[in-house]
């Protein structure tokens, strides 16, 4: 006997490109699951042409836009409409202006949209006048929200409060961990001795920036710098790095599809962002025994680094503190933290669950009868004519 239909059965995900940001990434490892529990999966994308174009699940459906602009975005609505699937999924916060504009232009024929939250929605990096604008989209979210998920309680309680969504919209669910890659470990030459490493794009965001001018003020001048990751701010920092003096200390090989091999030999892992989601980078360290080094860039980083032992967290302005915190995990001797084993083994099963629900709430609610107020509360021109 055949199965019946999930509620859930066709999910539609999307992205701008495939270029190796960690909301895409997560967004990979979940479609993969999908795909695995029977699941059809459609990803519109508007540039394919990424590092991450390797990882597209196989089984999935690909709808290539052939336009990485936010604009070219509009074009997913009618995609949603042409191929009707049963629910929209929006991969990361910085995505929503698409849920919204699907919403907006398919109206009630619009599936379900899940979101999810990935980046700070309190954003202590933005100006006095960007900033309430920026609160007033978020009270927007739960017009063309159906369901928000944050990857952390902190997250969850700072969505409630930020977006004003009813809590029973709102659900917990880690990002699946990274898996590591078949095949041969990372042959990229690894500096030698003790040595910090940063993993992310090279994006105004990551405020790398931040960290080598911190590293220039290091007491150990014999450590070095590895910087794993791609993007836009390179040239820059490049500049910074030779303007500093430091181009036999600090290398920036580019993107490497599994960094774990550099994560459990570094000495150190820093992440100096402005504003993050859940770094999944930050886990990724600790289930190696790496300790880290953090700005405080968003409600979850105290979550994750919950010990002192695991790591140091430092306020983005801090930067005799910063540069403190890397002095202390990269003395020698300094004991390595034990494993912290990652969340997230059975999210992509969770979210599956999550659909299911939100589909069938939204059936039922179609299918429930409209109440008629009583005709004495109705204005004259609203009341049924007699036959």
């Amino acid at each position: 006997m055949l199965s019946p239909r999930a509620p859930s059965a066709h999910i539609l995900a999307y992205a701008q490109t495939l270029n190796g940001g960690g909301v895409e990434h997560a967004l990979m490892r979940l479609m993969r699951g999908w795909v695995a529990l029977g699941r059809r999966v459609t990803l519109v994308v508007g540039d394919i042409s990424g590092p991450l174009a390797d990882e597209l699940p196989r089984g999935i459906d690909v709808i290539v836009l052939g336009d990485a602009r936010y604009t070219g975005m509009v074009c997913v609505a009618e995609i949603v409409e042409q191929i009707a699937p049963d629910l929209i999924f929006c991969p990361g916060n910085h995505y929503t202006a698409v849920a919204a504009w699907i919403r907006l232009r398919l109206g009630a024929a619009c599936p379900p949209i899940v979101a999810k939250v990935s980046n700070a929605l309190d954003r202590r990096d933005q100006g006095w006048l960007l900033s309430p604008a920026y609160r007033v989209w978020l009270n927007w979210h739960r017009h063309f929200i159906d369901h928000l998920v944050a990857m952390t309680p902190a997250m969850r309680d700072e969505a409630i409060r930020t977006t004003g969504i009813d809590p029973s919209q709102m659900s917990v669910i880690a990002n699946p961990p990274v898996r590591r890659a078949d095949g041969p470990a990372m042959t990229l030459p690894l500096p030698t001795g003790r040595f910090l490493l940063g993993v992310g794009r090279l994006a105004p965001q990551k405020r790398w920036d931040r960290l080598i001018a911190s590293f220039a003020k290091l007491a150990d001048r014999d450590a070095n710098l590895m910087i794993l990751g791609e993007g836009a701010e390179r040239g820059a920092l490049e500049a910074q790095v030779a303007a500093l003096g430091l181009g036999g200390r600090v290398t920036m090989p580019g993107h490497v599809a599994d960094p774990t091999f550099a994560i459990e030999r570094a000495t150190a892992l820093a992440l100096t962002s402005d504003f993050e989601g859940v770094p999944g980078v930050l886990r990724e360290a600790l289930a190696v025994g790496t300790p880290v080094v953090s700005t405080d860039s968003s409600v979850a980083v105290r979550e994750i680094v919950a010990s002192p032992a695991l790591g140091s967290v430092v306020a983005p302005d801090d930067s005799a503190g910063l540069v403190a915190a890397l002095d202390h995990w990269l003395a020698p001797q300094q004991p390595r933290p034990a494993p912290v084993p990652p969340p997230g083994a059975d999210s992509a099963a969770a979210y599956l669950d999550l659909f299911d629900q939100v589909v069938l709430a939204r059936r039922v609610r179609r299918q429930a009868p409209r109440r008629l107020r009583p005709a004495s509360r109705l204005a004259p021109s609203c009341v049924p004519a007699r036959p």
